[in-house]
């Protein structure tokens, strides 16, 4: 039974931290580095997951009222810059994409992504968005170095432009990822893409889990509160039995 246990956890951990396959050869997953902290950062997330990923992608868990709510915008703002298919601040992000019409095109609908953050990692999701390379061979014309026959085109090419996968062959005949080199330049830099990503990726990770920061804080004040309660009950203890041998 314990066994069993144990397997069970292995497979979690490498499902989702553990570095993913392509092409035969283990990738190493380049850190995101993303803050879910800054507000400036996830606003520009919220811009670039709104224009960039919800026409296929919905995010179900998350109201934009929420979203203003947390990411100091107003109703105002948010109603110009983010709700492209929603009337009403409680609605949540659905796709503009039927589902039926996903699916046929895609071979699959496109995942909700409220919780893919939390269920992948931001690393992952982070690897994933730099991860698109050409492929003759593929129907979309891309694979993904992070998820090999991914369904998904390479949507963010006008940003980033595209590259090919450089692979060298070890000696069990497995290809092992060596570089990515550049074929079209896109409208961003490296650098500027990387950031582009983070920014998504920082939206991401705090849509699935919106109370991540309230909870942070109202921790730090339990904690603060058993403190100074541990410390009152060791006096009054003492007080208590001072006159007790």
């Amino acid at each position: 039974m314990r066994k069993s246990i144990d397997a069970i956890m292995l497979l979690g951990l490498l499902l989702i931290g553990a570095p993913v396959s392509a092409a035969g050869g283990g990738v190493a997953l380049e850190p995101a580095g993303n803050d879910a902290g800054n507000v400036q950062s996830l606003q520009r997330g919220a811009r670039n997951f709104m224009n960039f990923c919800s026409g296929c992608h919905s995010a179900r868990y998350v109201r934009f009222n929420t979203i203003a709510r947390d990411l100091a915008l107003s109703e105002d703002q948010v109603i110009e810059n983010l709700m492209f298919n929603a009337d009403k601040m409680f609605e949540t992000i659905q796709a503009t994409m039927p589902a039926a019409d996903a699916a046929r095109w895609f071979g699959q609908a496109p995942p909700d992504l409220s919780l893919m953050a939390r269920a992948r990692g931001t690393d992952y999701v982070f690897n994933f968005l730099k991860g698109f390379y050409l492929d003759p061979d593929s129907p979309t014309g891309v694979d993904n170095l992070v998820l090999g026959g991914t369904s998904m085109p390479h949507v963010l090419w006008k940003l980033q432009g595209f590259q090919n996968a450089v692979f060298h062959e070890n000696e069990f005949g497995e290809q092992i990822f060596e570089s990515f080199e550049a074929v079209t330049s896109g409208s961003m830099s490296a650098d500027e893409y990387d950031d582009f990503v983070r920014d998504t990726v920082n939206f991401m990770e705090y849509i699935s889990e919106p109370i991540r920061s309230t909870r942070r804080v109202l921790g730090v004040w339990v904690l603060m509160f058993l403190t100074v309660f541990l410390i009152i009950s060791a006096m009054l203890k003492k007080q208590i039995w001072k006159d007790v041998s």
